[in-house]
């Protein structure tokens, strides 16, 4: 099967973690809107009244007949279907509140410069954002990164589920590339405190389908347009 992929075609955002777990897989995918003419298709698939899953706004993944909206929805899909997620009920459970800890994370990684309204510039809001950025960086990051280093250290195998890789461990390495670039400074004393976490991000980025995407034109670089963007002045 290829699946559709849609999402927008000039940032990483929530769609670079569906794209991470589907190069893992090694599935056989197209990026709709990021070829010529498919960003159209994307505004037109979600207001066609042909489709009765209709997804609120992307990512969401076309599987045949099927049309999966929200992230950590279409990791737990993908995750069943190519042996990125546990077998078992209660370790698909496990999987699915992990991803789903991490999507809070990503909201308050996107308020950091966005703290009052999304439909307003950052230049709007670059007082409320530093306030906000601060107390990112002294509580929430900490607390949010901690969990997950406390997951790891009760696993003990390296990964946050079980013996093997999963979508979680995949959406931390993304956590921790995007962290890196928003707030490198801040990043380099956090890192300190989480080792276990250092080194998962180091063994994801060397798998083979993981290393071969990182370093293709398919990845889309960091910019000042996706969730994870870098502010000087925000980099306490």
């Amino acid at each position: 099967m290829r699946y559709e992929l849609y999402y927008w075609p000039e940032i990483q955002g929530r769609g670079e973690f569906v794209r991470l777990a589907l190069e893992e897989a090694g599935a056989d995918y197209v990026d709709v809107a990021r070829r010529r003419g498919g960003e159209n298709k994307m505004f037109a698939f979600m207001q066609s009244a042909r489709h009765k899953q209709l997804p609120f706004a992307p990512p969401f993944l076309k599987a045949g007949n099927l049309v999966i909206g929200q992230t950590t929805n279409i990791l737990m899909f993908l995750g069943r279907r190519h042996g990125l997620a546990p077998s078992s009920e209660a370790g698909l459970l496990w999987a699915h509140q992990l991803e789903l800890t991490i999507a809070d994370f990503l909201v308050e990684i996107h308020d950091t410069h966005h703290p009052i309204g999304s439909g307003l510039y950052y230049e709007d809001q670059k007082r409320e954002s530093k306030r906000r950025a601060q107390d990112f960086l002294k509580h929430r990051a900490p607390k949010f990164l901690g969990y997950f280093e406390t997951v790891l250290a009760r696993n003990k195998s390296g990964f946050l589920i079980g013996a093997r890789l999963t979508t979680p461990d995949l959406s931390m390495f993304q956590i921790v590339e995007g962290l890196r670039y928003a707030f490198p400074r801040a990043m380099r004393r956090l890192e300190r405190k989480h080792p276990r976490l250092v080194a998962l991000h180091d063994r994801v980025a060397q798998r083979p389908r993981i290393k071969a995407y990182l370093q293709s034109e398919q990845r889309i670089p960091f910019n000042q347009m996706g969730i994870f963007r870098h502010y000087r002045e925000l980099d306490g």
